[in-house]
């Protein structure tokens, strides 16, 4: 029955008519919402840490993102863009970068990168990298995410690497995605600092633009010559630089951290950025007189439908960092999970845009301590945990639990088993636990879990740990990829190999270890004294969806493709970078 107004019988729906108005916050200011506007999404990114003048490289800021905020309509609301932190002079530290906020939401300012004066650099919403500051042989960087929040707002920083006398090298500052590189090398020759961490794209503008970089670290060397110095992170991270050249500043309003100097001022942050998008949104029933202003304002929503359909899935967190110090354990694999073939699809409706969070990879154990495990990838329900971190060659010693766990290392003295795998624990499994050391003969680590099965225990006669096994998959077409392979063990005797899907080597005497392969979840080797262990290899996400649908993925990076026959025509979204996918 019609209403005495003409409309029609029914709840009026609450409605949000802002036009998708954006605006882009450069610095602090307040912003006035359209008459209309109801609910809104938000990008909040602080600045960046500044870089250390001994070759730390600086955070990122934190990189937080918020949808479906409700707000009023002309309405003021304060924003807060942080600053880039100042650039450290005279081998000494800078600051960190500060925060960004709007509404309830705060991104941290990144970490500053360290120097002489204080060589682990800063906390913050990504941490800086580590300095040499003169003393050996590695020194670990410094935590992101920093207070803590869900999902993280960035990553810890690298380790740095010096022999306190030929050659140094400063660990990459942290960023949005993934977390700073650790110094390598094994002579003045061979020396490259830290790469700073990638940072995370959006497209809340329309247009993709990636933001939240860590800053590279430098190095220097005895000879007065530099070796590598570390480059930026994506996302406006600043380059770092070799001996008595000024470093690279982060970029303005991206919240890039800057790069580490030697024996040269560092770069300083990048300053933050905050961005608001007033949304169109309604559902549901509406009065007439509503439904006629709204079309005449040129903000009525579109009426597509919305369809329930069941996907496939593939995710695989990042891999965990090798341990460091003599004969430490291999790093665990990213934890793996997948409804391919066979297993319980996810559904998902039409014309909603959907997060995708990849994991980074652990950074390598510096000196004598265990690995960083890696971080958790998510999408929709599903969340696959970071691989434990390898143990150490000193007390405690045990791997890490993680999606696999990390292998021990010979800190405790004594033989121990390595890291749980399936930890939380997923049905199916989602990983193995890491092999044990062994305490005499040739002293070697164990080797990390991979997905389908254990890390290797250290052998009495040979001295290696092999790394656990990857699983591999047909998700992505006719051909089987292998992903989430666990870390080989470092050893006094023979290099361990990591398993298959990504797992990196152990390091053994003329050698050095090696990372876990990029977007496998591979945990990466463990290391022998002086050299750190080796980072995972960073997650992956893949998503495969009937042939009637389209996949958009944001940033470009990431890809959507058409399986040809026999898979008719299947689509696969595969994310390599934290993103978003919108099924059509």
């Amino acid at each position: 029955m019609g209403s005495p107004n003409g409309g029609i019988v029914g709840v009026i729906n609450p409605t949000s008519f802002g036009k998708c108005t954006v605006t882009s916050a450069t610095g602090s200011t307040t912003l006035t919402t359209q008459p209309g506007t109801r609910v809104v999404n938000a990008l909040i990114v602080a600045g960046g840490g500044g870089g250390g003048a001994y070759q730390g490289g600086g955070g990122a800021g934190g990189f937080r993102t918020s949808c479906s905020i409700s707000v009023c309509g002309a309405a003021p609301y304060p924003i807060t863009v942080g600053a880039g932190g100042t650039a450290g002079v005279s081998q000494n530290v800078g600051t960190n970068g500060s925060d960004s906020s709007f509404l309830t939401i705060t991104s941290a300012g990144g970490g500053y990168g360290g120097a002489v004066n204080d060589t682990n650099g800063n906390t913050g919403g990504s941490g800086g990298g580590a300095g040499p500051g003169g003393a050996g042989p590695t020194l670990a960087g410094s935590a992101g995410n920093t207070p803590p929040v869900s999902p993280p707002q960035g990553n810890s920083g690298g380790s740095s690497k010096t022999d306190a006398a030929t050659y140094n090298g400063g660990g990459g500052g942290g960023g949005a995605s993934t977390a700073g590189g650790n110094a390598t090398g094994c002579s003045a020759a061979t020396m490259v600092a830290g790469n700073g961490g990638a940072g995370t794209t959006s497209s809340i503008t329309g247009s993709p633009v990636t933001y939240a970089g860590g800053g590279g670290g430098g190095t220097g060397n005895s000879a007065g010559c530099g070796a590598t110095a570390g480059t930026g992170g994506a996302g406006g991270g600043g380059d770092g630089k070799t001996n008595t050249v000024t470093a690279i500043a982060g970029t303005a309003n991206t919240g890039g951290g800057g790069g580490g100097g030697a024996c040269a001022p560092g770069g300083a942050g990048g300053s933050g950025i905050v961005i608001v998008k007033e949304l169109n949104k309604a559902s549901g029933v509406w009065n007439l007189k509503s439904q006629f202003s709204a079309k005449k304002s040129g903000t009525w929503p579109t009426g597509a439908i919305i369809v329930p359909l069941a996907f496939d899935y593939l995710v695989v967190a990042g891999g965990g960092g090798g341990g460091s110090g003599p004969r430490a354990g291999g790093g665990g694999a990213g934890g793996y999970r997948t409804s391919f073939p066979g297993g319980t699809k996810l559904t998902l409706e039409t014309l909603n845009e959907y997060p995708v969070v990849i994991g980074g990879g652990g950074g390598g154990g510096p000196g004598c301590s265990a690995g960083i495990s890696g971080t958790d990838s998510s999408f929709s329900t599903i969340t696959s945990a970071g691989g434990g971190g390898g143990g150490a060659a000193s007390n405690p010693g045990k791997g890490l639990d993680g999606g696999s766990g990390g292998g021990s290392g010979t800190g405790s003295g004594n033989v121990q088993p390595g890291g749980a795998g399936n930890t939380p624990p997923a049905s199916p499994s989602q990983g193995n636990p890491g092999g044990a050391n062994i305490f005499s003969g040739p002293f070697s680590g164990g080797g990390g879990g991979g997905a389908s099965a254990s890390g290797g225990s250290a052998s009495p006669t040979s001295g290696t740990g092999v790394g656990g096994a990857g699983s591999a998959n047909l998700i992505t077409g006719p051909s089987p990829v292998a992903y989430a392979g666990g870390g080989g063990g470092g050893s006094n005797a023979t290099a361990s190999p990591g398993g298959t899907g990504g797992g990196g080597a152990g390091q053994a005497p003329g050698s050095c270890s090696v990372g876990g392969t990029v977007n496998t979840g591979g945990g990466g080797g463990g290391g022998i004294l002086p050299s750190n262990g080796s980072s995972g290899g960073s997650g992956i996400v893949i998503i495969r969806g009937p042939s009637a649908r389209t996949f958009t993925v944001a940033p470009g990076t990431n890809t959507a493709t058409t399986l040809p026959a026999p898979a008719g025509g299947c689509k696969v979204a595969t994310f390599t970078v934290s993103g978003t996918l919108t099924v059509s």
